[in-house]
């Protein structure tokens, strides 16, 4: 009978869950609950990105309009003081600076309040992803306050938006050479694999176009030998596309061909686009201005141009990974997807890039018609970008062993010392 009892009370027991397996459970329950809430905030985290790529957007065309046709449709702002007489102060070049210095104060205060979001659930997280309707509000103030500024002070700012737009094309050179690296090291992760079939083809297709697009340079724009600039700028990208295919190719370094092709590639790229900014007028240059009037290749080289500052902005606002110290650190499942700070501090920085595009470089000139980035301001521009790409790139690949050595030299030294006493 005793027996009996004892099974009963033992099935009761097993039947009847403790107290301690309640609370387990709901805790299950939170915890799935905090993964839903955090899956959701991180969704539109990064859906609002796209929606300050649309801002950015708007303001380029805003500034574009305001070069080109404010004068003929806005002429009542010359009853405001600031800008000057006729209202010439805000339209054409100060125009542009003017709602550039606007979308570099919105997001400027985007930058200031939300540079120390780390968390998900935080407040700094819901005023970047939500409350669109007071950033809205927000932004049409950032872009109607400097048209009240005197014109010192938008000149002032526009010699100043020249560093910034030198910042943003660093900055985005260094997210470029990281992608390639990344890209390297995503086909050919093992470097004694750097010889197989794949490797190989891909490596050759870029280094053939490299060749390619140098040969058409040449031709295009270098058909005289009077073209002694161009041919100068064409002559040092192709020493510069061997220089970093003998270095990737050297026994210390041995870094294949693939990245240094991709880089040669873009580097060519970048000189294109800089003899391609000369303008139309130059002798050697085979584009022809013709005045007061633009066809559809200018109108959609145009809107291409906008479409590229945009992009460009955007992929080195979320590229945060390339210019972190410590790239160990395991991300949490509350931890926001992307920094937000560095990402409306490249998008701030690209308020001054894109204004300095539109005037092309330059404070003191008035810029065409449908024209984007064109003079030799731009010329010499890009021609210094591409330099400093390919010294970043070429630092890249001898900077382990150059390390290297110093830590041989230091541990010899230490040897040494250590012998001698």
């Amino acid at each position: 009978m005793n027996e009996l009892t004892e099974d009963i009370e033992t099935d009761v027991v097993r039947a009847n869950p403790t107290s301690s397996d309640v609370i387990t459970c709901e805790e299950k329950n939170a915890y799935t609950g905090k993964s839903v809430l955090y899956s959701i905030e991180r969704k539109k985290s990064l859906q609002a990105r796209y929606v300050y790529g649309f801002i950015f957007l708007l303001t380029n065309l805003i500034a574009w309009f305001f070069r080109d046709y404010g004068h003929k449709i806005l002429p009542e702002l010359h009853y405001i003081k600031a800008c000057g007489n006729g209202g010439n102060d805000c339209f054409h070049t100060m125009g542009v600076l003017r709602v550039s210095l606007g979308c570099f104060i919105f997001f400027l205060l985007m930058f200031l309040t939300t540079c120390k979001t780390r968390k998900l659930y935080g407040t700094r997280n819901i005023w970047h992803s939500r409350w669109w309707s007071l950033k809205f509000i927000l932004l049409m103030i950032s872009l109607a306050v400097p048209f009240f500024f005197p014109l010192s002070f938008i000149e002032l700012y526009g010699e100043a938006a020249r560093i910034g737009a030198g910042t943003f094309l660093l900055l985005q050179l260094i997210s470029v050479i990281e992608f390639i690296t990344w890209w390297n090291n995503y086909w050919m992760p093992d470097p004694e694999r750097q010889s197989c079939f794949l490797g190989l083809i891909m490596s050759t297709i870029f280094y053939v176009a490299s060749i390619c697009g140098i040969l058409l340079m040449y031709l295009l724009y270098a058909p005289r030998a009077s073209c002694t600039l161009n041919i100068f700028f064409i002559t040092w990208t192709a020493i510069l596309l061997t220089v970093m295919m003998v270095i990737s190719l050297h026994s210390k370094v041995n870094r294949g061909l693939l990245s240094s092709g991709i880089m040669a590639s873009y580097i060519v790229f970048l000189c294109w686009s800089a003899i391609r900014s000369e303008p139309a007028f130059e002798k050697c240059s085979p584009q022809k201005e013709i005045p007061g009037k633009s066809d559809w290749t200018t109108v959609l080289g145009f809107l291409i141009a906008i479409c590229a500052i945009v992009m460009a902005t955007f992929s080195t606002g979320i590229d945060s990974e390339s210019f972190r110290f410590r790239k160990d650190e395991v991300q949490g499942e509350d931890d926001i997807p992307y920094k937000y700070g560095f990402f409306h501090f490249i998008f701030s920085m690209g308020s001054m890039y894109f204004g300095m595009l539109f005037v092309s470089w330059q404070l003191d000139h008035s810029t065409r018609k449908w024209s984007i980035d064109v003079g030799w301001a731009s010329t010499w521009v890009k021609i210094i970008n591409e330099w400093f790409a390919a010294t970043i790139y070429l630092w890249k690949l001898i900077s382990p062993v150059v390390m290297q050595n110093r830590i041989i030299d230091h541990e010899d030294q230490m040897q040494h010392t250590i012998e001698t006493t």
